[in-house]
């Protein structure tokens, strides 16, 4: 893990903060990694190429998802935001609506 992202000295983060701080880390670097792909992807001309590039963001969006499920588990301000935006189809600025409400 990078040191150069922290914030305040390693010494003083608890081990919770510091595997915290792994996984947004890698969260960030998986998400960069889709958008690399896909931006090669749909840059590319080679028919071959582009599947791979494609498939290989899939494993990327799939590394992601394995570390959301992972901050999810591990933390309940994840837990009840996720319970509360993800899977589902109210209107998303609705939920912010409801938010300034309770």
């Amino acid at each position: 893990m990078s040191s150069e992202t922290l914030h305040a000295p390693r010494e003083r983060l608890s081990k919770e903060t510091l595997s915290m701080h792994q996984a947004i880390v890698s969260l960030i670097e998986e998400l960069e990694a889709v958008d690399w792909y896909r931006q090669r992807a749909d840059d590319c001309e080679d028919k071959d190429l582009k599947q791979v590039l494609l498939h290989n963001m899939r494993e990327e969006i799939e590394h992601a998802s394995m570390l959301l499920e992972w901050l999810r588990r591990n933390s309940e301000d994840f837990e009840q935001q996720m319970k509360r935006f993800l899977f589902s189809d109210r209107d998303l600025a609705a939920h912010e609506a409801d938010s300034r409400h309770e």
